[in-house]
């Protein structure tokens, strides 16, 4: 038996990656996970921020949005709205993006309709900037 993992990670537009790995650690909302082959079964969902698993013994990062993943013994589905790998993330405009929300947040009240958007916004830029510096 293989110590590998079947991992697919599925956008609406593509499939970000298919393919064995050692482990993947995924941004639940109740809380960041780990899978090894042989983990239990179970269903989640996904949180924006930062999923990461080991391939060849390296890591390979990905900022995600929210969606939901499957686990079961021998593999991991991610059904994300988008999921963009560390080394084609624009930095800059990661960046840009979040002083805008920042700025936009500022003049908001907590009851704003908006506000929620834009809260959502700032964390997406968040987790893009923290995964392309690695």
């Amino acid at each position: 038996m293989s110590d590998e993992l079947m991992l697919e990670i599925v956008t609406p537009e593509k499939m970000a990656f298919a393919g064995n790995v050692e482990e993947v650690t995924i941004p639940g909302t109740e809380g960041e996970f780990g899978v090894l082959r042989g983990h239990e079964a179970l269903l989640s969902s996904i949180e924006i921020g930062e999923l990461n698993f080991t391939k060849d013994g390296k890591k390979t990062y990905y900022a995600v949005n929210t969606g939901y993943g499957e686990v079961t013994s021998s593999k991991v589905t991610i059904l994300i709205e988008t999921a963009e790998r560390a080394d084609s993330i624009d930095k800059d405009r990661a960046r840009k993006a979040k002083e805008s929300a920042e700025a936009r947040l500022a003049q908001l009240a907590k009851e704003d309709t908006e506000y929620k958007e834009v809260h959502l916004a700032l964390l997406r830029s968040i987790a893009r900037i923290s995964v392309a510096e690695k």
